[in-house]
């Protein structure tokens, strides 16, 4: 079953992060790219938007908290399973 929504994403506990895509170009002009990344509170995601804000929509939604830039990629990773660690170990 996909996963399509934050409350689902936040009752799986997957995490969700976030970098800016803003390669430093104005014009004709070069400055130095942004390169912010940073994992977002999931919590926080889903008392602001909602448990039914689909997942697809959240990228258009954000917005670099360093440079303002609206092109942000949004990575969901899903939970470590613990049962692998310690298999190894």
């Amino acid at each position: 079953m996909p996963m399509e929504t934050l409350g689902e994403a936040m009752d799986l506990s997957w995490t969700v992060h976030i970098r800016c895509l803003f390669d430093g170009k104005q014009g004709l002009k070069h400055g130095r790219d942004c390169n912010f990344r940073r994992q977002l509170d999931l919590e926080t995601l889903v008392c602001t938007r909602g448990r039914a804000f689909p997942l697809g929509r959240l990228t258009e939604r954000l917005r670099c908290p360093r440079c303002g830039c609206r092109r942000v990629s949004v990575m969901f990773v899903p939970p470590r399973e613990n049962g692998a660690l310690s298999a190894r170990g």
